[in-house]
């Protein structure tokens, strides 16, 4: 289980940008003191600056933290196992709960008003926004698309990113012929990239354009789980033997070594065509604790297995700036590869050695990189620290007050 994120364009990020300059040009309603004091004045709100803010997730709810001081912004009681996912728009993240999606407004703009410069934050807030049906699943971000997944229902829903973050609940849904454990790309042609499967196995993928024909499938990827989205518009997916590249309409398969080598995780970055991937090679294990990734050229297919040192879960491989590949490893520290040769090129010390529990839903550490910063959390002393990745030194550190479980964020 992982979740999945990929950067917005550039178009997008100053479309989301533009509307809120558009909005902040009246009141959003979220502050009445603040409209009244904008009216009296006889001055219209107007944007500041924006605070990158951070989600953590525990047992009962979420816990915002402003990313730049580690300070608590709020604490919002949510009931039920929730997981939680940006969606790429600066503003809000999806907390998925039992029955579907929720939207989480995390507060992240800053509005000035009138010459006497009175400012305020809106308050991080649940939204009354919901998509999907139950058992919510992956979020992925691409194409300035948001495509969720609701694995009860087999309903796929795509979100515009910009409309969300004006508070509209605009999106279009589809429903797959049958309901699983499953993952969907909407692209930016209008085309749909969905799996393949039922309640008791997954096969591949399928192609479907905009009007929902199929334009094209493949069925031999068996346990298909997660996507990453690489330079170019490459996608992958990751099977029991090996991973899958999407170009355009064509789908290639890249075997495993191994007859059982799953890539179940990936991460991609717009920056670089490989795909950073996790590697497990026991079918028999409950809990697998890999010491070897996987790193896949997506222009020539080369599939790359790297030895690592430590172990490693789901939760702790990431992209950062320029498409550095990320492990949070199992003893401590935040590795640093270059994708493009597999070589090591930092290793940062961050947290103490600890492992990977049982089951995937219990806490353990967190790895989650905004721009040029990681964060990581530690369950294990209820700590949150914040990484420079250029320097490659621990910024800052700070205690959290409940033990938390998933952690994603926003860049305002």
């Amino acid at each position: 289980m992982l979740k999945h994120r990929t950067k917005l364009t550039h178009s997008l990020a100053l479309a989301v940008v533009g509307a809120f300059a558009l909005a902040a040009c009246g009141s959003d309603g979220s502050d009445p003191a603040a409209s009244s004091s904008s009216a009296a004045s006889g001055h219209e709100a107007e944007q500041q600056s924006a605070t990158p803010r951070l989600a953590l997730s525990y047992d009962g709810g979420v816990l915002v933290y402003d990313a730049d001081t580690l300070e608590q912004v709020a604490d919002i009681p949510v009931e039920g196992f929730l997981r939680l996912n940006s969606a790429d728009n600066g503003r809000d993240v999806f907390v998925s709960e039992p029955d579907g999606f929720h939207v989480l407004d995390m507060g992240t703009w800053t509005r000035r008003h009138g010459d006497h410069g009175h400012h305020y934050t809106t308050r991080p807030q649940m939204t009354e926004m919901r998509f999907g049906g139950t058992k919510p699943g992956h979020v992925v971000s691409f194409d300035d698309r948001l495509t969720l997944f609701s694995d009860g229902t087999g309903e796929v829903t795509v979100v515009e990113p910009v409309e969300l973050a004006q508070g509209n609940a605009k999106s279009t849904s589809y429903t797959v012929p049958e309901a699983h454990h499953g993952v969907a790309v909407a692209r930016g042609d209008g085309s749909l990239v969905v799996t393949i499967g039922n309640e008791e196995s997954r096969s591949g993928i399928a192609i479907l354009d905009k009007e929902r024909h199929e334009i094209t499938r493949f069925d031999q990827c068996p346990g298909i789980h997660g996507e990453a989205a690489a330079a170019d518009g490459v996608l992958t997916f990751g099977c029991q033997d090996g991973i899958l590249i999407v170009r355009g309409n064509e789908i290639r398969k890249v075997d495993s070594p191994d007859p059982y080598g799953r890539i179940g995780n990936q991460a991609g970055s717009a920056d670089s065509p490989i795909v950073l991937g996790d590697y497990k090679t026991d079918a028999d294990a409950e809990t697998e604790h890999p010491n070897r990734f996987t790193l896949t050229d997506t222009r020539t297919a080369q599939l790359k297995i790297v030895p690592f040192d430590a172990s490693y879960s789901f939760r702790g491989i990431e992209r950062g700036p320029g498409g550095q590949a990320l492990i949070l490893g199992t003893d401590g520290a935040l590795h640093v590869f270059d994708p493009e040769t597999g070589t090591q090129t930092r290793t940062i010390p961050v947290i103490g050695a600890w492992t990977e529990p049982a089951e995937w839903q219990e806490a353990m550490p967190n790895l989650f990189v905004l721009d040029d910063e990681a964060y990581v959390t530690d369950p294990a002393t209820r700590s949150l620290v914040r990484v420079d990745l250029d320097s490659g030194e621990v910024s800052q550190k700070a205690t959290l007050p409940k033990e938390t479980i998933e952690l994603t964020g926003v860049t305002g």
